[in-house]
């Protein structure tokens, strides 16, 4: 079945502009050039790799990071491939995750040790005003 961009924007909750620059990304695969102005039409197979794109999306990858992996899943056979080479994606997320998570503590740390120096510091400007 043949769908403008309209109907697949409906079919699959995006708007025509993302569509679009999917396409301009070449996450739908490699298209017949087309004029400019001249309509554009897309099946099912597009579909079921915009369904794949927000997918991968909502797992964290990047679309650059989809671009490296999203036409594995529609090659015979690469389908195995292109889900190992996303669980690699995965885990470097995990890695700056928890460098990220180690950075924040530190700084978590360090934010209530300052917190509890001035509230000191305050209370002891505090008991000195009240000698006066």
């Amino acid at each position: 079945m043949k769908y403008k961009i309209g109907e697949i924007a409906e079919l699959t909750n995006l708007t025509p502009r993302t569509i679009r620059y999917y396409e301009e990304l070449s996450l739908l695969g490699t298209r017949e050039k087309r004029s400019q102005g001249q309509l554009r039409f897309f099946d099912n197979e597009d579909i079921q790799r915009l369904k794949k794109i927000q997918m991968l999306k909502e797992l964290g990858l990047s679309l650059e990071e989809i671009s490296q992996v999203i036409d594995l899943y529609f090659t015979d056979g690469q389908v195995i491939e292109g889900k190992r080479r996303v669980i690699e994606l995965l885990k470097g997320h995990i890695s700056v995750a928890e460098e990220k998570i180690k950075e924040l503590n530190t700084f978590k740390a360090e934010s209530e040790s300052n917190i509890a120096k001035l509230e000191l510091i305050i209370k002891k400007d505090e008991s000195k005003q009240k000698e006066r």
